[in-house]
């Protein structure tokens, strides 16, 4: 048995909330990057919060990775409810929505933790991901196959429809404001920071690109993806 493991196994995890489980040591992780950011994330952090030695998380999760795709799987697990909890769509494409709008609420309550989606995926392989996320990944792909696509539109269209919603939600979240204590649109968004000679359209479109758009922009942009493979309110 590897000493970390061993050390693991001697470390208590009864703390300040008493025993712990994976449930309450991912949720105190995710309020823990909610607060304070991805940075702030460690295992001696973590253990700090919960009262138990860091040692004692690693029953948890087995490295930090490990506990970055809890974090992952917890953000899943999250939208899982969302669903359970709403009504389902008239139809496939009214429920590709609903999902999308769920995604999109989840990452606006945990801002801070949505880089996450983005590079987990990037350094996991597909099987080697957490169960809620390849129960997302089925939904999506269920929806899209008893609409009746044949696979390779399927197969386009589900990536489409991840682009889209991380990179929507991206653009969402992206930091814009310069300085938040100024009133003037222009010193608010730093435009004076942009050399005008150079940048004249992005300072022109800046004090545009930095109001979000929502839900709805979501849905619009989604549904015109859709029609782009199946034209309109198919």
């Amino acid at each position: 048995m590897p000493k970390g493991e061993r050390q693991a196994r001697r470390a208590s995890d009864r703390g300040r909330y008493g025993r712990l489980s994976r449930e309450r040591v991912l949720a105190s992780a995710l309020e823990l990057v909610d607060r304070e950011g991805l940075s702030a994330l460690s295992m001696r952090r973590l253990g700090s919060e919960l009262g138990v030695e860091a040692m004692a998380l690693y029953r948890y999760a087995s490295s930090k990775d490990a506990l970055l795709d809890g974090l992952v799987e917890a953000l899943y697990l999250e939208l899982e409810e969302r669903l359970a909890d709403g009504a389902e769509g008239s139809s496939w494409r009214a429920e590709l929505q609903r999902v999308a709008k769920a995604t999109y609420d989840v990452c606006l309550t945990h801002p801070r933790a949505v880089p996450l989606l983005t590079t987990r995926m990037l350094a996991v392989p597909l099987a080697r991901r957490p169960l809620a996320v390849l129960k997302d990944h089925e939904r999506v792909l269920a929806l899209l196959r008893d609409a009746g696509f044949d696979d390779d539109v399927v197969a386009v269209l589900f990536r489409a429809f991840n682009s889209w919603l991380i990179g929507y939600v991206s653009e969402e979240l992206r930091p814009m404001v310069d300085n938040p204590e100024e009133s003037d649109p222009a010193f608010r968004l730093g435009l004076h920071r942009m050399p005008p000679q150079e940048l004249p359209r992005l300072r022109r479109f800046a004090p545009a690109l930095s109001e979000p758009r929502g839900p709805e922009g979501l849905a619009v942009g989604l549904d015109a993806l859709i029609d782009r493979f199946t034209g309109p309110r198919a």
